[in-house]
């Protein structure tokens, strides 16, 4: 009867554990988002971390969940003629389902994507695993791609993740680096430095550091050699006898005097205008009698000089005839002869 009663239990243990096992796998299989409006876009790069049921956030905010992934070629390659060789037929598709009242009021699907919102994939630290992150970008940095199908929902444009943008810039930067001759900047590096160390050695730049150096040491020597300890008291001991000097009576007494001297001086110097002034007229009105003067004293001295010229010409004939002075005029010359 125990042992009866004692698999009872086991059993109906196992059966309600079977039942909770099947009911968790239903709850977790179950459609998350109902009702919601599908979207899809295109990745360029690889997807791996990215599952089905993986979230979709906006700025970390779930608003869905992803429900396909996979290649363009099995979704769109059988209904169009594309070239394997396009970059387009190398895209994977994932689409997924976005709950309307978790987003909210929003621009509608062109104006959105006009405005720059872009989907990439996201990474959760460290574990590896990726969502589909929505944002909103600059979209001239980041313009939509054109697919020649016709999407089944509604195309959201994709970006690449931020994993793949540093991949990108190092691969960038990798291939500027083969392009520079690292062998040939070193072998410059290196005669440059061959160059300086042989002026330092024995060039112009070695001859001008020993120059510096003489000089360094003549300086120092000159220094030692003009006491500059005793210099410097003695300029000390000056300031301090000028300072007296200035601070005595005989001193105060000077500069009193200086200054009643040059307000004095200010006195007579605002007193010289009327001074040359009046000596200006003095000297105009000297100028008019001095002219008055001449004019009178020409005619006197025009007689003077001709009774000069007559006294000096009666003194010749004098001179030469004394006898006409008493006796009349000098006897008639004759022909050639003598008088």
């Amino acid at each position: 009867m125990n042992t009866r009663a004692a698999s009872l239990r086991v059993g109906l243990l196992m059966l309600l554990g079977t039942a909770c096992a099947v009911g968790l796998v239903l709850f977790l299989g179950r459609d998350k988002v109902a009702n919601g409006v599908r979207f899809e876009t295109y990745f360029r790069e690889s997807v791996q971390g990215l599952d089905v049921g993986a979230p979709v956030k906006f700025r970390g905010v779930t608003l869905g969940e992803v429900k396909e992934i996979g290649l363009v070629t099995a979704d769109y390659m059988s209904a169009i003629a594309i070239d394997p060789a396009q970059p387009e037929a190398r895209l994977v598709v994932v689409r997924w389902v976005v709950d309307p009242k978790r987003m909210g009021r929003m621009p509608d699907q062109q104006t959105s994507v006009n405005l720059g919102l872009r989907a990439r994939l996201g990474s959760q630290g460290i574990t590896g695993l990726a969502y589909i992150e929505l944002d909103f970008v600059d979209p001239k940095r980041f313009p939509a791609d054109m697919v020649p199908w016709t999407p089944r929902d509604n195309y959201l444009p994709s970006m690449p993740s931020t994993i793949t943008q540093v991949q990108d810039a190092a691969q960038a930067l990798a291939t500027k680096l083969q392009g520079i001759d690292f062998e040939r900047i070193v072998h410059t590096v290196q005669a440059v430095l061959d160059d300086v160390h042989g002026e330092l050695d024995g060039g112009s730049t070695h001859n001008a550091l020993a120059d510096i150096a003489v000089l360094a040491r003549t300086l120092r020597s000159g220094t030692e050699a003009a006491d500059l300890p005793g210099l410097a008291a003695d300029i000390r001991a000056l300031t301090a006898s000028l300072r007296t000097t200035l601070d005595s009576k005989e001193t105060r007494g000077m500069i009193a005097s200086a200054t009643q001297a040059s307000d004095r001086l200010a006195v007579a110097t605002a007193k010289l205008p009327a001074l040359l002034t009046a000596l200006e007229a003095t000297t105009r009105r000297a100028g008019a009698s001095a002219a008055d003067v001449q004019a009178d004293l020409v005619p006197l001295l025009r007689d003077a000089r001709a009774a000069v010229a007559n006294l000096r010409e009666t003194t010749e004939t004098m001179r030469r005839y004394p006898a006409s002075t008493l006796l009349g005029a000098p006897p008639p010359r004759g022909n050639g002869g003598t008088p």
